[in-house]
């Protein structure tokens, strides 16, 4: 049921929509000064909502800063959090925009700054398909090449929850001992790491995929809305939401 509810609550959770809620409702109200009111709180949130600068002030708050390992750090393991592939059609996976993920995971591994990688995701649709995104992702690096012994997969979880619990038993299975890597998105970060401690797994984060706050400020960021601001607001309205959530559940 909470993994139904989730998914319901992003739809409630979009700026857009509050903009059009608040334009429909100043369309039909026969009251001019409340009418008024309407719009101009749909047109304030537009604004809002759009404006970059005031978007990159708030996710460079909530972001998690990159972790850089010094060169004698060494772990046992990276968790990987999927998120970062989906599939077509023809039932084929494919990386997304969040492929950061992936690729900051085989470079620990490349490099050796871990010894085996913890790919931990299934599929996290509200009417799932055969394909299994942890499976999938092994695939990609059985063709670039890596061992099967360094590549640990946990392949049921549907969300950041799930991921943590069914991970725990995967690394207590494989005598790996902590501290943990965890690698996701910064965005996704904050309430990873608090997940994953809670669940009583010593991790340090490793941020990826970062959205905001490496760019110059030119006009256009103050004054020109951007309508792709809409969509990077949801994702982190729905980090922030899932994070008071999981912190008052205890």
């Amino acid at each position: 049921m909470y993994f139904i509810l989730s998914k319901i609550l992003l739809f409630l959770l979009s700026p857009i929509s509050w903009v059009f809620i608040l334009l429909l409702i100043s369309l039909i109200a026969k009251d001019r000064k409340r009418k008024r009111r309407f719009l101009i709180a749909a047109t304030v949130l537009l604004f809002i909502f759009s404006n970059t600068f005031l978007f990159d002030q708030f996710a460079t708050r909530w972001d998690i800063p990159a972790y850089h390992p010094k060169k004698s750090d060494s772990f046992s393991c990276a968790i990987l959090l999927g998120g970062f592939s989906g599939v077509d059609a023809q039932g084929k996976g494919h990386f997304t925009s969040s492929a950061d993920r992936f690729i900051q995971g085989i470079k620990l591994l490349a490099s050796h700054k871990v010894s085996h990688l913890l790919i931990t995701s299934g599929n996290g649709s509200l009417i799932p398909d055969k394909f299994r995104e942890a499976a999938w992702t092994k695939t990609q690096l059985e063709e670039l090449n890596f061992p099967d012994s360094s590549i640990l997969i946990e392949n049921n979880s549907r969300n950041t929850i799930e991921n943590a619990r069914f991970s725990k038993v995967t690394l207590n299975n494989s005598h790996l001992k902590g501290p943990y890597l965890l690698v996701t998105s910064a965005f996704h970060m904050r309430r990873a790491m608090m997940i994953f401690k809670k669940e009583g797994i010593d991790v340090i984060p490793y941020s990826s995929n970062f959205i905001a706050g490496h760019e110059k400020y030119y006009f256009d960021s103050f004054f020109i809305p951007q309508p792709e601001n809409f969509i990077l607001w949801n994702i982190y309205l729905k980090e922030v939401v899932g994070y008071a959530v999981n912190y008052f559940n205890g």
